[in-house]
């Protein structure tokens, strides 16, 4: 039950300025209770329509989101800080892709059939789990609605969706989105609130999974919550991954990767490649490249098409930021480039971070071991291959990582050896729909995207066929 603890409105600000953008009221807990017998009552109609039908509906809501994109990216934008020229290449249209995707597979959602012989047949039924909640983070606010939406739509699931309260607008954009596709009313709902809301959807009864994207210790008490009903969980958290650069790769590409592993989104990116290994004989050839190229970066307002730098989300987001640099400096870590929050002009009204290097000797530090979620990336020495393996893997964490080197028999060994869910090879942070996104160990349960997340939707019902009758030996 939904106990009203908080604010009955959400003030989403614009991180650039700091100015109010909107308001939006919080849901009662009377109006939980009724989008939940609404969205039960309607996925059973959802779950009986062909799935044929469910993906042409996904379909035309990713045609509607492609042609709202430039007003749905400016929105993203204000609301996130996210720089224009990212919100628009990126936000909503890998949205619309993951949607366009899965109305292709909601088609071919299917059992097996299994041959028992002469006497009798089995087969199975994928069948959707019912009720799903959605909890959102606030870096990619549309896309991860997308990202959790789609599939739970296709395998004919409900879905109440929860943003996060710092970014509450695009996802109730979404729900106009498929009204407008001709989704049945209520299969997908958008509620508004805060911790308490998110607490009352995992633990309602009557819903049956949680898809959660967001911190590790969110995590936790999701899935403490959910196993006392027993529900299914799917948990994205957070990572502190390694990239990894060998001494034969291309300096400059693998420069161009540590960039977009930790200055995208001004940091703010779950899977960043925030722990980056050098092989030492190139670790100062690297560090002046890479120092060269950050200084280069345009940072501003991010309405202005050419800036690559944007604002981080919020005050309370940027001072642990700034907190995280501090202690660096303050344990004695190099600091290569970046390190203050830029003031500079109207800078001053938002919440803005130099892109930061720093240079580790050891592991040993903080800002090694705790994820930042801002634009701050540590780089690190190392010699062998065994050894940074090694120190890759010495982490909670696993959620990414990646390898750059020309020696492809060495990439694929030293992936094989890493902990995390997602790695690329001289490439990083590109998530296409078609592959499974996801991690291990502290940074989450299940997967998201590609035929993987079907699993996470559905459950399997088996059946036996009798050919014959029983023998009976009563």
């Amino acid at each position: 039950m939904l106990q009203q603890v908080s604010p009955a409105v959400i003030t989403p600000i614009d991180p650039a300025t700091g100015a109010v953008i909107d308001t939006v009221r919080v849901t009662t807990a009377e109006e939980l209770g009724a989008k939940i017998a609404l969205a039960r009552d309607a996925q059973k109609d959802w779950a009986a329509l062909m799935p044929v039908e469910r993906g042409r509906i996904l379909r035309r809501a990713a045609d509607i989101l492609r042609a709202r994109n430039d007003e749905l990216a400016l929105l993203e934008t204000r609301n996130t800080g996210k720089p224009i020229q990212e919100t628009r290449a990126v936000d909503v249209l890998s949205g619309a892709d993951c949607l366009e995707y899965y109305a292709g597979v909601a088609a071919t959602i299917a059992g097996q059939h299994i041959d028992l012989g002469a006497g009798a047949f089995g087969y199975t039924r994928r069948e959707p789990l019912g009720l799903v909640a959605g909890i959102g983070a606030w870096n990619y606010p549309l896309q991860i609605a997308c990202w959790k939406a789609a599939p739970a739509l296709a395998c004919g699931n409900a879905m109440l969706f929860k943003p996060s309260e710092q970014t509450p607008l695009t996802a109730a954009k979404l729900e106009e989105v498929f009204r407008e596709a001709g989704l049945p009313e209520g299969v997908f709902q958008v509620v508004q609130g805060y911790g308490d809301l998110g607490r009352a959807l995992t633990e309602h009864r009557d819903i049956d999974k949680v898809s959660l994207t967001g911190s590790v210790p969110t995590g936790r008490a999701v899935m403490a919550a959910a196993g006392r009903n027993l529900k299914h969980v799917t948990l994205e958290l957070g990572g502190k991954s390694p990239l990894i650069v060998f001494d034969d790769a291309d300096i400059d590409n693998a420069v161009s990767g540590a960039m977009l592993a930790n200055f995208y989104s001004s940091g703010q990116v779950c899977s960043n490649g925030t722990r980056v290994f050098v092989q030492r004989a190139v670790l100062s050839q690297f560090l002046d490249r890479l120092a060269a190229r950050t200084a280069k970066l345009r940072i501003g307002d991010p309405l202005d098409p050419e800036t690559q730098i944007g604002p981080l989300v919020s005050r309370a987001q940027m001072d642990l930021v700034l907190g995280h640099i501090e202690r660096a400096r303050g344990e004695g870590v190099r600091l290569v480039a970046g390190g203050r929050r830029l003031t500079e002009g109207a800078l001053g009204q938002g919440f803005f971070v130099e892109p930061t290097i720093f240079e580790a000797a050891d592991d040993s530090a903080a800002i090694v071991r705790d994820e930042v979620f801002g634009p701050v990336m540590t780089v690190l020495g190392f010699d062998t291959e065994d050894e940074v393996i090694a120190r890759a893997n010495d982490t909670e964490f696993g959620l990414a990582a990646g390898v750059f080197t020309q020696d492809i028999t060495r990439a694929h060994r030293v992936v094989a050896q890493l902990d995390a869910g997602t790695c690329w090879i001289n490439q990083y942070n590109v998530t296409p729909i078609e592959l499974p996104f996801g991690g291990v160990k502290a940074s989450g349960i299940g997967r998201e995207n590609g035929l993987a997340a079907i699993e996470h939707y559905t459950r399997i019902k088996s059946v036996y066929v009798a050919m014959t009758p029983i023998d009976c030996p009563y």
